[in-house]
């Protein structure tokens, strides 16, 4: 098994949102800043809100395509006005444990789409193909409230200086 290697953040971000349009839009505001090869992980709990983060996201890079989570079809692509492309993995189905499900990721390309210049990868799940994932990425831990269930604590953080350009832009811009 690959050994993890452990990057601690350059810049942390901690989001409290309390509906899924909050969640949605969240998103939205993120998906305008992000640049192309842009690789973002998600992590969360079935239910967390990943896949709505991401349709915001889809939404600030102009998608108009509806998005869904890729949970059997592994992988989503969806084009930008701009020619760039979203592309959506979800690799909770990949393998039975996390070593099976990095060899099943590169079986499936993911370094080749993560090399895509012109991408932006969202991996849902990602924390099981980490040793796989560019050094520079930004990091979003979802999270449920138990007592308050439309209730979402996000926690985003940059991995490296283009994921911290991106994420300090977010935290200055209220739009």
């Amino acid at each position: 098994m690959p050994e993890t290697i452990h990057i601690d953040p350059l810049f942390t971000l901690r989001v409290r949102t309390d509906t899924p349009a909050e969640t949605r839009a969240l998103g939205q505001r993120l998906g305008r800043l992000l640049p192309a090869g842009q690789v973002i992980a998600l992590r969360g709990d079935l239910g967390a809100g990943k896949t709505m983060l991401t349709q915001g996201i889809a939404a600030g890079l102009g998608v108009t395509a509806r998005v869904t989570s890729p949970t059997f079809t592994l992988v989503n692509q969806y084009q930008t006005p701009d020619q760039r492309e979203l592309i959506h993995i979800d690799s909770y189905r990949l393998g039975e444990g996390n070593a099976t499900a990095e060899l099943e990721a590169a079986t499936l390309g993911l370094e080749d789409i993560l090399a895509e210049e012109k991408a932006i990868v969202v991996i849902e799940w990602a924390e099981r193909v980490a040793p796989l994932l560019p050094l520079d990425r930004l990091e979003i831990a979802l999270a449920y409230d138990d007592q308050a269930p439309t209730t979402r604590t996000i926690v985003l953080a940059a991995l490296g200086p283009i994921s911290a350009e991106t994420l300090l832009a977010l935290s200055t811009n209220h739009q």
